[in-house]
This record gives C-alpha cells, structure tokens and sequence, in this order.
C-alpha cells in the first residue's frame, strides 16, 4: 500500500511540478491575477508533495528506544503541514492577488489564446492525477467492504486523501480561472478576474481547513473505526476466561497501526499462569483478527460493584 501510495504522489508532483511553471509563465505574460493566483496553488501543491514524500519515508523507520511505538503518526504530522502549505502559499497569495486587482483595477488583458492553452494543459494533467488517486481510494474501499464516500472519510491514510483534495481543489480552481480570465477579455473588466482570484483563494483554505482538522485529530490521538472496535469487543466477550470488559481504548500509531489497551475482569477460577497464557492467546488472535493491530495491552482487573 505505502509503493503504490508512494507513485500516486510522485504522478501528482511531476504533474504539478510542470503546471505551476506553465501557470507562471502564462500569468505573466497574460497579467492574469487568477493565473497568478493559480500558479501559487500548483507551486503549494508540489511543495507539499514533497512534505507526503518524506512523510512516507519517515513513517517506515522501526521503532527504537526513543520512539517505542514507532514512526507512523510522521505521515499525520506531514500532511499536516501540506495543509498548512496549501493555505499560506495558495489561499494567502491567490486572495491578495485578487484583492490587490479589485483595488487597483489590474492590467489590460494580454489575450486569453496562451492562458487557455495552459489551463487546458493544466486540466488533462491534473485530471489525470485525480483519477490515479481515485483510483487508488476506490480499490481501498473495495476491499474493505466501503462505498468510496464512506471510505474517503472514515480511512486514516492522509497521504492519498491529500493528493485528491489538491487535485479537486486544481480542478475547480482551473475552471475558476478560466472563468476569470474570460469575462476579463469579454467585458474588459479586470474585476472579474480579481474575483477569480479571490474565490480561488477561498477555496484553498476550505481545503486546508478540512485537512488540516482531520490530521491535527490523528496527531492527537483518534480511536480506531467503530467497526474494528466492536470487533474486538465481541472477540473479548466471547473468551471463556473473561467475565467482562471493563474498558477498552484504541488509538491509531498510524495509518494502518491500531493501539489496543483494554482492561479485563478475569473469572475468579482462573490462575497466575493461566492469566499470562491468556494474554498472550488474546494478542495473537487479536493481531490475526485485524492484521492493522501492532499492540496489545491487557490489565486484569475487577469490574467496579
């Protein structure tokens, strides 16, 4: 999973690599603040390929004295900060460059043949990054037994769900553009093209808003999904040595990397050494049950009267 999430970044920084600069030239050639607006965007969104890439390679470290638990929240760390990236190379930019038109009523327009040209470029790139990520998400779901919807928001692997939130965010923001730029030649009013910028702009921190909110979660500490934690419970409750579940807590180490700790009321029968054969059966089979599980911690104990 981490090879094939590792390819759907590196489609996603080639092609933006190559639009920012395209975006760039078109802009200042055409005097296009929503062209401007829209090379800051693809600029943010190859920085923060960069940041999924090492995330990525961070994440796969082992664990060592220092980091018992290993490396995997690295990648919610490193997306968080793609969002953070998004926001103020891509919305703080696009929207001064829009408010900065409005105010000064922008340049005459240079022609739309050149910008049209790159957007479509543009449109077929990033179109086609989209669809790899989709692709990749769509595959996930399936095995998992999820509608697409269901499972773009209940995965915690923020690297792909980035990559399709940037892709989206280009392609919408590609057609604002166009937009901006068409109305601008039309009605020889920059004011549109100034409000394309802005509306870029808006967008762009909605994206970042809604990224960054879902990694700043799993930075802290999110549990695990329902259905692996009901999962576990009934396993649990089905052993013959428990008499109850008193507690039992998840919590993701990474994208595919489950904290189990639950406390146990034992039946009174069982002894010292049955206890600890117990506990080492329950961590197999619960690693066995969800292969995503990496640890296990039981703590016998009485439920309260």
């Amino acid at each position: 999973m981490a090879s094939e999430s590792k390819r759907t970044v590196l489609v996603a920084f080639g092609a933006n690599l190559e639009i920012a600069v395209a975006k760039l030239r078109a802009g200042l050639v055409s005097g296009s603040s929503s062209m401007l607006a829209e090379a800051a965007h693809s600029f943010a969104d190859t920085l923060n390929q960069v940041f999924l890439l090492t995330s990525l390679k961070v994440s796969r470290r082992p664990a060592d004295p220092e980091h018992p638990f290993g490396y995997g929240k690295a990648q919610f760390f490193w997306s968080l900060l793609a969002a953070v990236g998004i926001f103020v190379a891509g919305s703080v930019f696009s929207i001064y460059e829009g408010v900065h038109t409005l105010r000064s009523g922008g340049e005459e327009s240079g022609g739309i043949l050149i910008p049209y040209v790159v957007l479509a470029v543009s449109f077929v790139a990033e179109g086609v990054s989209w669809l790899r990520a989709l692709k990749q998400l769509r595959g996930e779901a399936d095995e998992r037994g999820r509608s697409l919807r269901g499972h773009v928001r209940a995965s915690k692997d923020p690297t792909v769900k980035t990559v399709l939130a940037e892709d989206s965010a280009a392609l919408i923001g590609i057609v604002l553009a166009a937009a901006g730029v068409g109305l601008h030649h039309v009605t020889g009013n920059a004011d549109w093209d100034g409000w394309a910028a802005i509306a870029i702009g808006v967008l762009l921190a909605v994206v970042a808003f809604i990224l960054g909110r879902d990694n700043s979660d799993l930075l802290i500490g999110e549990a695990a999904e329902p259905r692996l934690v009901v999962e576990v419970y009934d396993h649990l409750c089905a052993q013959p040595e428990v008499s109850e579940v008193v507690e039992l807590l998840t919590m993701h180490l990474g994208p595919d990397q489950v904290l189990v700790a639950v406390r146990l009321d034992l039946v009174d029968t069982l002894s010292g050494g049955d206890a600890e054969r117990f506990a080492g059966v329950v961590d197999r089979h619960l690693k066995e049950l969800r292969p995503e599980i990496s640890q296990v911690f039981l703590d016998p104990t009485r439920s309260d009267p």
